[in-house]
């Protein structure tokens, strides 16, 4: 709450003084990362891009959760497309209550993303910066599971966009399954070329009837 009142005061000093120079917003022009804290528990990575996206579009969001429960340790890192997005979100946001509690908004001057598991399993950071604001494909394995994908985050059963997850998760995974022929009773283990023999003999036999069937016409 400290770091809210001091924000708040630069700010107030800045517009008291009319101070047209340098802002001390301009020490983070190099950085687009803002620190949220103060967020409520039952805030979803989607609660919070929804919250800071009225001030340009968010790329990156980092909301750190606990191993063992799942919950959201009730702060994050949130990364803007534009820079000057920052500023903005600092100066309206700092302060703001969401769900009863003040969030603390403030600049992040050098930010490392999370490590990440290399192949032999030991944790490393990333060589390439990654961006997670957009809505993470999860596998849902049935209906009505939570169930995580194989990068074992879990669906947020709260989550507004959890039906979307789920439904698009079906139709890509439907569309990567490949197309099986249908093939019923004895035939359905013989080879293209099986089936084309066959079904020529089918062919041939058919018209041998057919002959045989108009020669007994003439007979008669």
């Amino acid at each position: 709450m400290n770091v809210v009142k001091e924000i708040n005061k630069i700010n107030q000093a800045e517009l008291d003084l009319g101070l047209s120079g340098a802002s001390w917003h301009d020490e983070y022009k190099d950085s687009a990362y803002v620190f949220v804290g103060g967020l409520h528990f039952d805030l979803t990575e989607g609660d919070v891009i929804t919250i800071f996206s009225q001030y340009g579009e968010v790329m990156d969001l980092h909301m750190p959760r606990d191993k063992d429960t799942g919950k959201t340790k009730g702060f994050g890192f949130l990364m803007y497309e534009d820079q000057r997005s920052t500023v903005l979100a600092v100066d309206n946001l700092n302060g703001a209550k969401v769900l009863e509690r003040t969030l603390r908004v403030d600049h992040v001057k050098n930010y490392k993303q999370p490590k990440v598991r290399g192949e032999d399993g030991e944790w490393q950071e990333p060589e390439e910066q990654s961006f997670n604001a957009q809505p993470q494909m999860i596998d849902d394995g049935d209906a009505d599971s939570d169930s995580s994908a194989s990068t074992g985050a879990d669906i947020d059963p709260e989550d507004p966009m959890r039906d979307y997850l789920i439904q698009k998760r079906r139709e890509e995974k439907a569309l990567k399954k490949p197309k099986k022929h249908k093939s019923k009773g004895k035939h359905k283990d013989e080879t293209p070329e099986e089936r084309k023999a066959r079904k020529a003999r089918k062919k041939e036999k058919k018209a041998k009837k057919g002959k045989s069937t108009r020669s007994q016409g003439a007979c008669l």
